[in-house]
């Protein structure tokens, strides 16, 4: 129980960052973060030590809120509440460094506009660095879509955040 309570401590900051990413709504990524943890929990005797913990970890979060995205698709066809960019906690991992005058507000609402398949690519590959491969396991669609779905992110980020002298 104490070492699955430090792997809590250690991890819940990049599970929550990966979460609220995904998820763009504070209460949502909460939830999912202490399901995934839940879920860890309850599947821990089944963990091999193929991949490392946080990988691990990262998988079941991925499938908790592609589960609860899925679920609220069902129930509504209702559009997600735009994140606030500063509800993520100052340690997880993927935060912006800029040495370009954008505002680090702009480009996390940039990527809270992105659709979804967009989004949990760039989330996973370009922020989170996990491979394509790896990336398209997780969301449950082929290498290629994910690779396209990356692809697409990048241009819609690249046309939203590009300054606008540059822009003809």
């Amino acid at each position: 129980m104490r070492a699955f309570e430090r792997l809590y401590r250690h991890h819940i900051g990049s599970v929550y960052g990966l979460c609220l990413r995904m998820t763009r709504d504070r209460a949502g990524a909460e939830d999912c973060a202490q399901e995934a943890f839940l879920n860890a929990w309850r599947a821990l005797k089944r963990f091999e030590t193929r991949s490392s913990f946080g990988t691990w970890l990262h998988r079941i979060a991925v499938n908790v809120v592609l589960s609860r995205r899925r679920k609220a698709a069902a129930r509504a066809d209702m559009p997600p509440l735009p994140a606030d960019p500063d509800e993520e906690p100052a340690d997880a991992p993927g935060r912006w460094t800029l040495d370009t005058p954008v505002e680090v507000r702009e480009i996390e609402a940039a990527v809270a506009a992105l659709p979804d398949g967009a989004r949990d690519a760039l989330v996973l590959c370009g922020i989170y660095g996990y491979s394509h491969p790896e990336a398209a396991q997780m969301l449950g669609v082929a290498e290629g879509t994910c690779k396209a779905q990356l692809h697409r992110a990048r241009a819609l980020l690249r046309a939203r955040l590009e300054p606008e002298s540059h822009q003809s």
